[in-house]
């Protein structure tokens, strides 16, 4: 799952619109304490292997998860705009394997409130989740 997860990221390359909408906030697993926002937040959801005419298929599911603190929903439909324009359908470069797709499976935008140090403020949350299937090669 590492080259999978090293993939993703780098996909969200320095001048893709979802890296300089988010400043190159995106993390694996959590966000640091006190992360500015925009911020996005990526792992791995499940992982299901195969053998599937003698292929070592690799099935997983990636969560990415796109929080603002934005008035509006308009940041946050952005961001899920570049995510999806990043990653639907993409094809990663995913070492010792061959990556043979990447489907969005559901989208959920949330909206709450958060205590902060600076006190309560509205959240939105996009959960998007991925299908990555990989055929390993070595």
């Amino acid at each position: 799952m590492k080259a999978i997860s090293q993939a993703i990221f780098t996909k969200c390359a320095v001048g893709t619109s979802l890296h300089t909408a988010l400043s190159g906030r995106m993390y694996k697993g959590r966000a640091p304490d006190a992360a500015t926002f925009p911020y996005c937040v990526f792992m791995l959801v499940s992982d299901v292997p195969g053998n599937i005419w003698n292929a070592n298929i690799q099935d997983s599911r990636w969560q990415f998860s796109l929080f603002s603190t934005a008035s509006s929903s308009t940041e946050i439909e952005d961001l899920y705009t570049y995510l999806k324009a990043l990653y639907d359908d993409c094809a990663l470069t995913v070492t010792g394997a061959t990556h043979v797709r990447m489907v969005r499976d559901n989208a959920l935008l949330m909206n709450d409130e958060i205590i902060t140090t600076a006190g309560t403020t509205q959240l939105w949350h996009y959960a998007v989740d991925y299908n990555v299937m990989t055929v390993k090669t070595s």
